[in-house]
């Protein structure tokens, strides 16, 4: 058997003798604004809360509810439909990693026979919502209100499982970025089924229905295919760059459904203080068109200077391997593979390195990859584009030559 318990808003008039009551201080009475109206409501804190009843008992309004309910092994996957993904967004900017979900989720749509769906949580940000119909929804679910004008966990996983519990889909999707690792937990956790975090493959299996979420596992020493098969919905946060952005299709239809939000109903227990802006001049590997990377092959330090003379002349970011790194090369923030950073540019120029399946996994969508190595048979090599089988500290002067030589003419 399991648990729910709620404070009814219609019949909670904030007498606080709940919260005195309550052994667990599992109970806040907090004040709240609505439509310039000020009123105090019961708040349950479901983490603290031990369903000991006490709470009920002492209340002469009738105003806190607990029902229980049987929790099911299994539960009924028809009454589940549609593929959804969370359009994070920030100051009203949506994250690109956004396009890249729809993008695999329009795939995955259309393979299962079904619809896919965005959903858009912020404070002024309805106008977001037909460019996630041009990149690939079918519908947007908008939820608008101040209260969101800032990432905070609480009210954002609040307003999703409602929207979860109410709509039903099967597949949920959501960037592994710091806000998304922060909250899909919380929310797989309240509607009780399972995520797999840091996902770089997604596949779907149209007989059952499964979704087949593939993430390195042991430090990256192997590749687990994760299902979620007794529960519903399959939720999966997926790193950025793993898959190509959706294009736009300007003028495309589909439709914008405002979820009205009882903001009496939603549980915040921080207060947001300000944003402080990443510190300028931090390598943002994952954007760029061009990563020349680095790794144990480089030998000594010194070389790092050849490398960043090719990126400058490339216009690109440097990366690192996990060997360069932890060799003391170059910081982890150049890291690139399965403890780093993930990328996909245009062109990837691995100089040195030998490609275990931990850095793969970082970089095997890029365009183009070049591989400088002096050991012909190594992973790198086998994956890459173009093959330059060498020593790199003769290779890279000559590239820079002929790089040097074209542009001055």
């Amino acid at each position: 058997m399991g648990n729910n318990i709620r404070v009814l808003t219609d019949k909670c008039v904030g007498c606080k003798m709940c919260e005195s009551e309550c052994p667990f201080g599992a109970i806040s009475v907090l004040e709240r604004l609505e439509y310039n109206r000020r009123f105090e409501l019961a708040v349950i804190d479901l983490n603290k809360c031990s369903y000991c009843g006490s709470c009920i008992r002492i209340c002469k309004f009738d105003a806190i509810e607990l029902r229980k309910y049987e929790v099911q092994s299994e539960i009924d996957k028809s009454l589940y439909r549609g593929v959804w993904v969370y359009a994070e967004q920030r100051h009203g900017k949506v994250s690109n990693i956004v396009y890249e979900l729809l993008n695999k989720g329009h795939i995955l749509a259309e393979e299962l026979g079904t619809f896919l769906s965005a959903v858009l949580i912020g404070s002024g940000i309805k106008s977001k919502a037909q460019e996630l119909i041009e990149r690939g929804a079918n519908k947007v679910y908008v939820c608008d209100d101040p209260i969101f004008v800032e990432f905070q966990d609480d009210p954002y996983a609040s307003i999703l499982t409602e929207l979860i519990e109410r709509e039903r889909p099967e597949i949920i999707l959501m960037g592994a970025t710091n806000i998304g690792r922060s909250f899909a937990a919380r929310v797989a956790a309240r509607i009780h089924t399972g995520l797999t975090a840091d996902c770089t493959s997604l596949e779907v299996d149209t007989v059952t229905k499964n979704l087949q979420q593939t993430r390195p596992a042991f430090d990256g020493n192997i590749m687990a295919t994760i299902l979620t098969s007794k529960h519903r919905p399959q939720m999966a946060t997926v790193r950025y760059k793993v898959f190509k952005e959706a294009r736009a299709e300007v003028g495309r239809n589909g439709e914008i459904i405002e979820y009205k939000v009882d903001t009496r109903t939603l549980l915040n227990r921080t207060k947001f203080l300000s944003f402080v802006k990443n510190i300028p001049n931090i390598v943002n590997l994952s954007d760029a068109n061009i990563v020349v990377s680095v790794g144990r092959g480089l030998g000594k330090p010194e070389g790092l200077k050849l490398i960043k003379e090719l990126t400058e002349c490339l216009g690109g970011a440097i990366g690192a391997s996990r060997a360069a790194v932890d060799s003391g090369w170059i910081s982890d923030m150049h890291q690139i593979g399965q403890t780093g950073k993930t990328v996909a540019p245009k062109v990837y120029i691995a100089c040195g390195i030998s490609g275990q399946i931990q850095h793969i996994v970082g970089m095997s969508s890029s365009d183009i990859i070049i591989a400088i190595n002096k050991d012909v048979t190594c992973p790198m090599m086998q994956i890459a584009s173009y093959a330059i089988n060498g020593d790199l500290y003769e290779i890279i002067p000559n590239i820079i030559k002929e790089i040097k030589l074209s542009e001055s003419t």
